[in-house]
């Protein structure tokens, strides 16, 4: 089999050399040939005497990998593996249960259930320990096995055995299977009477009439404004952008266009259907982590001055991303343009094409943005996402709040909580008592809530300097005094950061009734962004002079908002 693949390596590039030259002297085409042949030269030398044994296949995707890798971070090979799992992303569907089951400290638990799909119907519920599918024990198996093994073609039974909380014996679910399809809108309702709201979370197949349909059932509700909320949404499908921002954009209007090497693809998409509301007061939510096809609908809403930007920077991803059919079935999924909105700016932050010698990339410096013009003739920037007309700072969580999240904590006393109240008032009423509140910090007792403050750091950075320049006993008693004061503040953590931890506590509890949509209304009474956005859209002179030119308050400028956005 090794002689086989080599050969087929050969022969490939070979019959590519042949090809290219003769069809062209071309140099480029010369270096695309001749590398290709010390590749397949190079895998021959390896697989034949590598001291120990190489798998092909590993090692030719190592090398693809890692030669993408160097373009950046959009263009992937997809093996014929992981093709099921590529086209769940862009559709949106797959065969399963319909929930979410996560490792964790090597058990197998359900994190949650979506409201009316199989996993629900049968009773499984969020903090359930699965001990096997199908008679198979799924204590060593990863993510991907156990995704593997609760997936399958609509209408076929899976067994699981589970253990739940407050039972002391494991019990037995069976699940019929079903054709599973996450919602890109997850949650319409009302604000107030006559504010509408509603969250879009990806750009899968579909997401524009999902948004039609939502919009227009908040205006059959009442609606007269509208609350569009786009926060953490990585993007998704180019099409579906158009025809989400076609939803408040007249038809006709151009909005956005895409240039890359191949001429022959560029392209100008235009909204093209009637649209629902070209006059309803729009503000639109977002966040560090919108990127791509959120930045288009959000970029597109500014430049035509159609909705005030509320939030914070979106991520700077301006480019647009194709998939190209390879052999054995396997994909390649190419960054080929970059896109421009109405205005003519392309939203680009990160400069992939340069690296520095050492393999660091440049952001777009804010001395080289250049100004466009919404409709209006606001002026906006290129180079670095979509500033926010209203800026609203991501808050903080405390320390203590984010060891709770992280060892799940809040989690496991929800699962308690929903095993000792079978029911609970509406999710917006609800809130936890005191009383419950306490319990929650007893259960704490024992467990391992140890955590390092910034103040704390720094002042063990201080000692190790201190202890360099020999100047520590001249500053112990200080530090240590500072230390012993910062421990005791600690100690009073669960009780000065009560409210905020009440409320992730809260929405965790609601959600174990409620399901996501439960948890989503649970958060409207505490949410700055959410808050600011009402304040805006019920203020309607602040409303209309935030799209006109020349207003203070916008943040459209370059200098504005600069956060460094993680990875996507």
């Amino acid at each position: 089999m090794r002689k086989t693949t080599v050969a087929g390596l050969l022969l490939g590039g070979a019959a590519l050399l042949a090809s290219f030259r003769s069809a062209s002297d071309n140099e480029r085409y010369f270096e695309i040939a001749k590398n290709l042949d010390i590749f397949a030269t190079l895998f021959k030398e390896v697989n034949t005497f590598y001291v120990d044994e190489v798998t092909p296949a590993k090692l030719v995707k190592t090398g693809i990998d890692a030669m993408l890798k160097s373009l950046d971070p959009y263009t992937n090979y997809i093996p014929e593996d992981d093709i099921e799992d590529f086209r769940t992303l862009t559709t949106g569907q797959y065969g399963g249960i319909g929930a979410v089951v996560v490792k964790r400290a090597g058990k197998t638990i359900v994190q949650s259930a979506y409201e009316g799909y199989p996993a629900q119907k049968a009773g499984l519920l969020p903090g359930d320990e699965i001990l096997s599918i199908n008679g198979v024990n799924v204590e060593k198996k990863n993510n991907s096995d156990i995704s593997k093994l609760l997936k399958g073609q609509a209408n076929s039974t899976v067994k699981l055995e589970v253990t739940r909380y407050g039972q002391e014996k494991p019990m037995e679910v069976n699940i019929t299977r079903d054709k599973i399809q996450v919602d890109n809108v997850p949650y319409y309702g009302m604000l107030s009477p006559e504010v509408g709201y509603f969250q879009l979370n990806s750009f899968t197949v579909d997401a524009g009439k999902e948004v039609r349909m939502a919009v227009t059932k908040l205006k059959e509700m009442g609606a007269k404004k509208i609350v569009f909320d786009i926060r953490d949404n990585p993007g998704g499908l180019l099409n579906e952008a158009v025809n989400i921002s076609n939803v408040f954009v007249e038809k006709g209007v151009d909005v956005v266009s895409t240039k890359g090497k191949v001429s022959d693809w560029n392209k100008t998409y235009k909204a093209l259907d009637a649209p629902l509301d070209t006059q309803i007061p729009v503000v639109i939510i977002t966040s560090s982590r919108s990127a791509s096809a959120s930045e288009i609908v959000s970029g597109v809403l500014q430049d035509y001055d159609r909705a005030v930007v509320v939030g914070e920077r979106t991520f700077g991803k301006g480019l647009v991303q194709a998939t190209r059919p390879l052999s054995y079935n396997s994909q390649l999924k190419v960054t080929t343009a970059k896109y421009y909105i109405p205005s003519g700016r392309c939203i680009q932050e990160i400069d992939y094409a340069h690296r520095a010698d050492d393999g660091t990339l440049g952001k777009f410096p804010d001395s080289l943005r250049t100004a466009f013009k919404t409709q209006s003739g606001r002026i906006v920037y290129d180079g670095g996402g979509v500033a926010p007309d209203v800026e609203v700072q991501e808050k903080e969580i405390a320390d203590i709040t984010r060891v709770l999240l992280q060892k799940n904590y809040l989690f496991d006393f929800a699962t308690r909580y929903r095993s000792e109240h079978p029911t609970i008032a509406s999710a917006r009423e609800f809130q936890l008592s005191d009383a419950d509140y306490q319990k929650f910090v007893q259960y704490l007792n024992g467990k391992d809530i140890n955590y390092s403050t910034d103040v704390e750091k720094s002042l063990t950075d201080l000692t190790k300097k201190a202890k360099e320049e020999k100047h520590y006993d001249d500053v112990k008693a200080e530090i240590e005094a500072i230390r012993k004061k910062v421990s005791t503040n600690k100690s009073n953590d669960l009780t000065r950061f009560k409210p905020e931890i009440r409320e992730l506590l809260e929405q965790e509890i609601v959600s174990r009734y409620y399901f996501q949509k439960g948890s989503i209304e649970a958060s409207f009474d505490d949410d700055p962004n959410i808050l600011t956005a009402m304040q805006v859209i019920n203020d309607a002179p602040r409303y209309a002079a935030l799209l006109k030119p020349g207003t203070p308050e916008a943040k459209t400028r370059p200098e504005a908002n600069r956060k460094t956005a993680g990875g996507k």
